[in-house]
């Protein structure tokens, strides 16, 4: 079973991953200081297929891909935020992190659903809930990316 970590608005690059460790590249080393400012305990209680909830303008600050990379490394399935900043959205779609913006889902969860995401039928269950919302599914390109597990890997293949 997936755990669900709720988070708030304005979520900065900061706060997923100081500056401090900006000049460390390995991304098992990363995801131990991730979201460190304000939940130390954070690295330690995720689980792999777990989920992030985030309010607006998730990822906001510094176009540093180290943000989405320690998430990913710490074996977050996926982000749902209200919104994300530009970049970061990028940037994790760039390093295969799913990300989907709902106002609606971030309103209706709660820290103990259980979820279900299909990125290929463009849908997010929330058995808990007995809810079904329809997201947009990811364009051909963008789901070979995070199939790839990134634009590296889906290049070279």
């Amino acid at each position: 079973m997936s755990n669900i970590h709720i988070y708030g608005d304005h979520v900065d690059t900061d706060i997923i991953i100081p500056a401090k460790y900006l000049n460390e590249h390995d991304p098992d080393r990363l995801k131990l200081h991730c979201m460190e400012p304000v939940d130390e305990t954070f690295p330690e209680r995720v689980k792999k297929n777990d989920f992030m909830i985030a309010g607006v303008n998730f990822g906001c600050g510094s176009s540093r891909e180290h943000a989405p990379i320690a998430i990913k490394a710490l074996g977050i399935k996926c982000v749902i935020a209200k919104s994300f900043a530009r970049i970061f959205f990028r940037n994790a779609i760039n390093i295969g992190l799913p990300v989907i913006e709902s106002e609606e889902i971030v309103n209706d969860i709660h820290a103990n659903d259980v979820i279900h995401v299909d990125f290929v039928k463009g849908r997010v269950e929330n058995k808990t809930q007995n809810k079904t919302y329809d997201i947009p599914k990811f364009p051909e390109f963008m789901m070979a990316i995070i199939e790839k597990g990134g634009v590296i890997p889906f290049i070279k293949e």
